[in-house]
């Protein structure tokens, strides 16, 4: 568990570095809007990760591996030259060079997804059946204390030093992380990669299919697009709701509540951050008690719920004290949601492909993060936010009602892992 703390602090460490923070020294630099919005796509490796997944299953890196093992000797390298890339940012000048820095950016973002590969594959190896929630719960709790770490702690940092010391010193800690790394456990499910490279790009998907079967697999994998499609709805419009550009009208139900940028930065982000942080660990907590299918009813509705909470502030205008509220309740209950639906993923994985699944699941999980939420702000606007709202929770509903097809009530685990719940296999 230790090592899964600490190991989520590796994988998160690098997000905001190629996105958020990134472009806070781009704006402090005077770089113009355009170039800095360009600036996102720097970070597209995160959601093509899938495709060079099967090569982290089918190879490893012939002499690390020999004394470290064929996860923790991707996880070493990985964060070596993720310590290096982040530490090439000191020799960056974003108004003299913009290329190289986009250049660089886009080496840590390839480099930080291929970790979150390995790191996600590592830990559905290394954990047993009992051992998944509070697993998943140190392991988001590491991954959350990086964001911090990143996303304001950095921001201190260079007021006082700099932009490229800030970028250093962070490369340093990465560094750091490699000692976790030698001394995590091995994982004693290991069976060893897929023989060759043809193999690890379609039995990922023939393993998936032959242990469950053509119908059930669809239905599970649009599961996957719809669990939590209400929550990705409201999350994309709820900066803009609590915001409000018309600054000095008061309240507009047609654009906004009126909050500060200061109000959300210290509500949305930080005591959000932390009810994420609690709700996370206490799923993980009960998913152990009670099994990750009843952890997907459960937790799911509590997600889909706590979008009324959002429904009653359209309703009452900028409250401030319901404001707190009402995102403390939705992160809590996305905390919930996000310990059983990487429960359930890892669940779906098989040990001798586990990089390349769980990577497949998680990118086909973006897509209502990502893509399926595009018209969110158009039906904002449409129907004003009160209706909106109300919409973000009937299309919670569609994902809770395929759970009879493969996780009724009382059927647990989802789907069988070969070595563990079948012998057979």
């Amino acid at each position: 568990m230790a090592a899964l703390l600490l190991l989520g602090l590796s994988s998160g460490l690098p997000l905001f570095l190629s996105s958020q923070t990134l472009q806070a020294w781009m704006t402090q630099a005077k770089v113009d809007l355009g170039s800095i919005g360009l600036f996102s796509l720097v970070s597209l490796p995160y959601s093509l990760k899938f495709l060079w997944a099967p090569l982290v299953d089918r190879y490893a890196p012939p002499l690390l591996s020999q004394t470290l093992g064929r996860r923790r000797s991707w996880l070493a390298l990985m964060q070596f030259l993720l310590a290096v890339a982040i530490g090439l940012m000191f020799f960056q000048q974003p108004t003299q060079a913009l290329q190289a820095l986009a250049v660089n950016a886009v080496l840590i973002a390839f480099l930080s997804a291929t970790q979150d590969i390995v790191a996600d594959a590592y830990r559905s190896d290394v954990l047993e059946e009992a051992e998944m929630g509070a697993g998943i719960g140190v392991f988001v709790l590491g991954y959350r204390i990086a964001l911090i770490l990143t996303g304001s702690l950095a921001f201190i940092l260079a007021d006082r030093l700099s932009w490229p010391v800030t970028y250093l010193c962070l490369g340093g800690l990465m560094l750091l992380n490699i000692g976790v790394t030698l001394f995590a456990p091995e994982p004693q499910r290991d069976l060893g990669p897929p023989p060759t490279l043809l193999d690890a790009v379609w039995r990922p998907f023939q393993d998936f299919i032959q242990r469950s079967g053509w119908q059930r697999s669809i239905v599970i994998l649009i599961f996957i697009v719809l669990y939590r499609y209400g929550d990705a709805l409201l999350n994309n419009m709820a900066t803009p709701f609590l915001l409000n550009p018309d600054t000095g009208l008061g309240f507009n139900p047609a654009t906004g509540l009126g909050f500060t940028q200061t109000d959300i930065g210290a509500i949305k982000g930080g005591m959000g951050l932390i009810a994420t942080i609690v709700g996370t660990l206490l799923g993980g907590s009960i998913l152990s008690q009670i099994g990750i299918s009843r952890s997907l009813w459960i937790f799911g509705g509590l997600q889909a719920l706590s979008n009324v909470s959002y429904w009653i502030l359209s309703q009452l205008g900028p409250n401030y004290a319901f404001m707190v509220l009402t995102i403390n309740v939705e992160n809590f209950c996305t905390g919930l949601a996000t310990a059983g639906f990487i429960a359930f993923l890892m669940s779906l994985c098989n040990p001798t492909f586990s990089a390349t699944q769980y990577a497949l699941l998680s990118s086909l999980m973006a897509v209502s993060r990502d893509i399926l939420v595009a018209p969110a702000g158009k039906v904002a606007e449409a129907t004003g936010w009160p209706l909106f709202f109300l919409i973000t929770l009937i299309a919670a509903l569609p994902g809770l009602a395929l759970l009879p097809w493969f996780a009724p009530w009382q059927s647990d685990p989802v789907l069988p892992r070969p070595g563990m719940e079948d012998p057979d296999l």
